[in-house]
């Protein structure tokens, strides 16, 4: 009883945090979200064991170029492209029987790319013609937290049938499918009390952060197992760390900025 009250007590207040920084200012978002990303780098850099500080400098220089500098399309294409290049040799990396990343260089592009261009893209997302889109964002993450709360309930109480067993034995494919239905309908009241985008549009990219947060939570996963922990921090109490709490989120903001724009260009 102890542990669920201090997860819904962290949960409540992480989530106070971000509705302020999203209604306060466009600013005040782009700077939580710098942090964060700081935070789940410097625990990535503890799972992998990688050596220096090099990565938070590119990480700051790429950041603070993408989010207040660079406009040109084809530079946010080429940062889009080797994000999600990453991405996909993750997704191989995942599903194969690898044991670890070797090399330093490895390790500091996966991150930068990985966990930095993920928190880059996030930062991008509400902005569309340099208006800061809130309900966007704020819908983005209703999603995430309705597709983690549901496929964990449903699974601890319907999960029978395992779904990654040897990288994460507690998911199960009960878990992940109640998990996508119950988000997609919450799409379905966005789209019908937040017509920023309209209900295919919502459906959409549901469907694209159920499938790319549920790899990207199962990625983490993997990178733990490989690291020997739990957690990969233990910022939040009864969460973990914060690359716990993002990692669904981190893995799947370039599929979602992809997908955005995509929408953009067909309409």
């Amino acid at each position: 009883m102890r542990e669920l009250l201090r997860r819904l007590l962290t949960g409540a207040l992480y989530v106070l945090i971000l509705l302020s920084a999203i209604f306060l200012s466009s600013d005040a978002f782009d700077f939580l979200f710098m942090v964060f990303g700081l935070a789940c780098l410097y625990e990535y850099k503890r799972l992998v064991h990688l050596r220096g500080y090099y990565i938070f400098i590119a990480y700051l220089g790429l950041w603070w170029a993408y989010i207040y500098l660079i406009e040109d399309k084809v530079l946010i294409n080429v940062l889009m492209f080797l994000t999600l290049t990453v991405n996909i040799t993750l997704l191989f990396y995942l599903f194969s029987k690898k044991r670890k990343l070797y090399y330093n260089y490895q390790k500091f592009i996966t991150g930068l790319f990985y966990i930095g261009g993920g928190c880059i893209f996030l930062t991008m997302i509400p902005y569309k013609e340099k208006e800061f889109a809130k309900l966007l964002i704020m819908g983005i993450f209703i999603l995430i937290w309705v597709n983690d709360s549901f496929a964990y309930l449903v699974g601890k109480n319907l999960g029978r049938h395992k779904l990654y067993p040897s990288i994460s034995p507690k998911k199960t494919i009960e878990g992940t499918l109640g998990g996508f239905v119950f988000t997609l309908l919450a799409a379905y009241f966005l789209a019908r009390y937040e017509p920023v985008l309209d209900l295919t549009q919502w459906i959409t990219l549901a469907t694209v952060i159920v499938l790319m947060g549920s790899l990207g939570d199962l990625l983490e996963s993997k990178l733990k197992r490989q690291a020997g922990v739990k957690d990969s921090g233990a910022i939040l109490p009864g969460h973990g760390g914060m690359l716990d709490r993002l990692d669904s989120l981190i893995f799947a903001a370039p599929f979602a900025y992809l997908t955005l724009n995509i929408f953009s260009y067909v309409s």
